[in-house]
């Protein structure tokens, strides 16, 4: 588990790749809108607060739906490109921790790969405060499955061994979707009920500087030092080129999991 300290910092290098994220970082399937939806019980014109929206990739999905968007972002940068575009959203510039909650409240609070940023002590109690009665929160999470280029991201665990040392999995393998359990915890507090979940299985193709751009979307990769992440990338760039004709794939699980507001709100 992630000290304070290492989350605030983590979550502050999103600000640097802006750009890159809006072009690179994959959209959420309409399986798992709808999904959402008919857990959430969820209609046109509905209020949904979206709480770290990135630059966009579900909010447009929301909006596509009717719904009426708020948006919630820690960075300046990635709340700029999704105001830019995405006009029609109202989107605040920081923390969800500290903004101060509107008086009218929201039908749901969703969190696409964002929910585990924010301060584990109030994040449930926070949300639930955010919700009408009945209202729900939906949490997605992204992962990376067997599928694709399996074998490549088998051969990259040099490159890291070489170049990230403190990211090496010894005997990696990646893992079947089937195999991946909807274990969501949306209790803490009593704040919540489980309603259900969803999940969608996607493979997209990268060609070398696509994937490149991939890595340089995630806060461990953001992170390190210049040398190593220059190492690194180079190291990657070479593997794909000479051994995988300049183009890997790689398989995604989205997993949704909706849990509704209890009394306690």
């Amino acid at each position: 588990m992630r000290s304070d300290a290492d989350r605030e910092r983590l979550r502050q290098t999103f600000a640097t790749a802006g750009e890159r994220y809006d072009r690179v970082r994959p959209g959420y399937p309409p399986a798992i809108l709808d999904r959402l939806a008919e857990l959430a019980a969820l209609s046109p014109g509905d209020r949904v607060l979206e709480i770290g929206c990135g630059t966009g990739q579900l909010t447009r999905s929301l909006l596509e739906r009717g719904y009426a968007v708020t948006a919630v972002e820690l960075s300046a940068e990635l709340a700029a490109l999704t105001r830019s575009n995405l006009p029609e959203v109202e989107v605040i510039t920081g923390a969800f921790e500290s903004w101060p909650l509107p008086a009218e409240p929201f039908a749901a609070v969703v969190a696409a790969t964002s929910f585990h940023w924010i301060d584990p002590a109030i994040r449930f109690a926070r949300t639930a405060a955010a919700l009408r009665p009945s209202g729900s929160l939906a949490i997605i999470n992204t992962g990376h499955v067997e599928g694709g280029s399996s074998r490549f991201f088998i051969d990259a665990q040099r490159c890291y061994e070489r170049w990230q040392p403190e990211n090496t999995r010894p005997g990696f393998r990646l893992t079947p979707a089937a195999a991946v359990a909807d274990d969501f915890d949306l209790t803490p507090g009593g704040f919540f009920e489980p309603v259900g979940t969803g999940r969608s299985v996607r493979e997209i193709p990268y060609h070398t500087e696509e994937y490149l751009d991939l890595l340089l979307t995630y806060s461990d990769h953001l992170a390190t030092p210049d040398e190593q992440r220059n190492g690194l990338l180079g190291c990657i760039r070479s593997l794909i080129d000479d051994h995988y004709d300049g183009r890997v794939t790689k398989a995604y699980l989205f997993q949704l999991a909706v849990g509704r507001v209890t009394g306690r709100a």
